[in-house]
């Protein structure tokens, strides 16, 4: 039988045998003609990928990537180390280990990556020999940072500082390792995008350009067929064109074309160009990349195209797509028909900005984000409610710690904010503080959270301290206040304020404002004790109130404090205290709170109003100008009242909620379940609670 690997080869083979001596014997024949075949098609292959930019062809810029989530499904170190694969076989150790390699082969190779939370991991663990070389790779330009914040932040559920504060710790990182900055936004999974992302995080920090997938199906559709995938965004109307950046949106999603994908385990078929082998294939897969070299053409100003050859934890194994992608540039260029290259969203950009196209506008944001027909991607915007408060009440915290930090002067040996800054900036990854993450990584977010929280409380009392003793201080000396802090205040446990206050103590409560303005705010502190008053720094009394807390707090509280600490709270705190204090801009007010004197008229006692005890149709609620006013029976709104403008409206309040749609339909494409990423009611109407139940004010 003759191994050969294709019919025209077959009839050559065919050929060939028709001019021998028919006095040799088969088996010789076939013998020699193997030899000859040996000797003149396996000789290597030098694949010719030096190209660059073709004027006047269509050039399909190849860009090399992996998408890869600081925590989804895995936790970010089981990502990093290709732990738990179980869920899924992901490793971003052997991702950059393999990319770095098949870059170090061939210098005209390029690779994007993201991700500086992964990065710093990878670095860390390498020696200063690796370093020097990778250093070489980012000078050359064939290993580039884009994007660079420590993850690819959600634009939905964040605030604002956040992602200011993880994209300036990732690109810290870049510049003091590598002494470069990116140029480019690649937002390429959150899911909808915000015009602050294109102004601030875009326009601001210095980005050329901003790229990303999702967009509503809709819009997506009209914008193939109008061309205008491909848009100057303006992310401020009162800024105008000084908020304005170049953005593309990709065609589909940010995977390559159908047929590319060349992952160790992927379908797509490689180019097989030896003749040695079966199925040789070489002008079929030419045809295949001109085809859709040509239909993404269609729909793309210029003549630039950019094809994104990764997707999620690709290049676990990176020699499998490099090799392709060699073999793609050599024949493809070979070919003429179109024109291929290595390359990168920054060379992507700068040929964009060369073609002097003029590009439509866009204004507003991308939301909501929807893939098909009921599936709007809103329910994330809420998911996992208390996780995107305790990163929220952390970023304030962080703000701080990090002004105290300054004040006092950073100490490299004492207690910082650098846990809780890599903590937080993590938090802030699409699938984290969205809450579409699984629940064991959500877990794991929030313990990194309460360990950076710990060290960054450390700081704050030490720096407290400090400030407080500083004016009566001739001289540097270790303070020695000892200031605690009340992170559990929101289920109403402060041991420092709930101690009684004997043998004259007073409880010092200082109050700090990282904001650049005054505020008035008012302050509330659980006590055990009713006779307390609440005087200033000069002595002078502040009012204050006593609001009684109810037996539901209570036991909330008592469940909580023995979950969270192990422990069953020591004291039986009976009120709240409330007061109003006035901080002014970065700095801090000191309060003193302490047992009333009988000459002291003492803290104000509210009284507490039960729909159950109540005889009047209506309870009043205020002793100033504004009153509100509740119905007995149902607990609800009805009136509020401004005595100083002599106003009365009514008002009107209800409590109703949606059934979620289960996605039961067969059709894959209208089944989507109301659920962490979509919110989808089951029906147009809200149902309404009529029942009725006790209530306190």
């Amino acid at each position: 039988m003759i191994p050969v690997s294709s019919k025209k080869q077959h009839q050559e083979l065919g050929s060939l045998l028709l001019f021998c001596d028919k006095t040799m014997s088969l088996a010789i024949t076939f013998t020699i003609l193997l030899a000859g075949i040996i000797c003149t098609n396996s000789e290597y292959i030098a694949y010719n990928t030096s190209g660059g930019i073709v004027t006047g062809m269509i050039n399909v810029h190849l860009v090399p990537h992996s998408h890869d989530d600081v925590g989804w499904l895995k936790t970010v170190d089981q990502y990093y180390v290709g732990a738990n694969n179980s869920i899924r076989g992901a490793c971003v150790q052997n991702v950059l280990d393999s990319v770095i390699s098949s870059l170090f082969e061939d210098k005209n190779r390029k690779f994007i990556y993201v991700e500086m939370a992964f990065f710093q991991r990878w670095w860390r663990q390498q020696s200063e020999a690796m370093k020097v070389k990778v250093k070489g790779l980012v000078d050359s330009g064939q290993l580039e940072f884009i994007n660079g914040g420590m993850s690819m932040h959600d634009e939905a559920t964040p605030h604002y500082i956040d992602l200011i504060d993880q994209t300036t710790l990732g690109h810290q990182f870049i510049k003091d390792e590598f002494g470069k900055l990116p140029r480019v936004g690649w937002q390429i999974d959150p899911f909808g995008h915000s015009a602050v992302q294109a102004y601030l995080l875009g326009a601001e920090l210095g980005f050329d350009s901003l790229f990303f997938a999702r967009i509503d199906y809709q819009d997506r559709a009209k914008r193939l067929k109008e061309k205008t995938l491909e848009v100057v965004w303006r992310g401020s109307k009162s800024l105008g064109s000084s908020s304005q950046i170049f953005t593309g949106i990709f065609p589909r999603h940010y995977d390559p074309p159908d047929g590319f994908t060349f992952e160790i385990n992927d379908v797509s078929a490689p180019i097989q160009d030896d003749f040695l082998l079966f199925d040789y294939n070489v002008q079929e897969r030419v045809n295949d990349f001109v085809a859709a070299a040509l239909a993404q053409a269609k729909v793309t100003r210029t003549n630039h195209i950019m094809w994104l050859m990764g997707t999620d934890f690709r290049y676990q194994y990176a020699n499998s797509w490099f090799r392709q992608m060699d073999k793609f540039i050599h024949y493809v260029n070979k070919d003429g028909r179109v024109n291929a290259l290595y390359s990168t969203p920054s060379i992507y950009t700068d040929a964009k900005y060369a073609a002097n196209e003029e590009w439509p506008i866009k204004t507003e944001d991308f939301f909501p984000y929807a893939d098909r027909s009921n599936a709007y991607w809103t329910g994330y915007f809420t998911s996992r409610p208390s996780f995107k408060g305790y990163v929220r009440m952390l970023s304030g915290y962080y703000v701080v710690a990090r002004q105290l930090e300054f004040f006092k002067g950073r100490s490299d040996s004492g207690p910082n904010t650098n846990a809780l800054a890599d903590a937080l900036a993590i938090a802030q990854h699409h699938d984290a503080v969205s809450g579409t993450e699984r629940q064991h990584v959500a877990a794991d977010y929030a313990l990194r959270l309460s360990i950076g929280y710990i060290e960054a409380e450390k700081l704050v009392a030490s720096s407290l301290a400090f400030l407080a003793e500083s004016r009566s201080s001739t001289g540097p000396r270790t303070p020695v206040t000892n200031f605690q802090q009340c992170p559990l205040l929101n289920i109403s446990y402060c041991p420092p304020t709930e101690v009684a206050f004997a043998d004259g103590k007073s409880l010092v409560v200082v109050i700090y404002n990282p904001l650049g303005w005054k505020r008035e705010e008012v302050v509330r502190i659980p006590v055990s004790t009713q006779k307390v008053i609440v005087k200033d720094s000069g002595g002078r009394t502040i009012d204050s109130q006593l609001l009684p807390l109810s037996n539901a707090t209570l036991s909330i509280r008592n469940h909580y404090v023995k979950a969270y600490l192990g422990k069953t709270p020591s004291e039986a705190i009976k009120y709240w205290l409330a007061f109003s204090a006035s901080v002014p801009a970065l700095g801090f007010s000191t309060y003193v709170v302490s047992i009333a004197k009988q000459t002291d008229a003492g803290s104000t006692v509210s009284t507490v109003y039960s729909s159950e005890q109540s005889m009047t149709n209506n309870i009043e609620i205020g002793q100033g100008n504004l009153k509100l006013l509740y119905s007995a029976d149902g607990g609800k709104l009805t009136h509020y009242v401004n005595n100083r403008n002599l106003v009365t409206a009514t008002a009107e309040q209800s409590y109703g909620y949606y059934s979620g749609y289960s996605g039961t339909y067969k059709d894959p494409q209208a089944s989507q379940a109301s659920g962490a990423y979509v919110f989808r009611p089951n029906g147009s109407s809200p149902i309404k609670s009529e029942s009725q139940v006790p209530f306190f004010v």
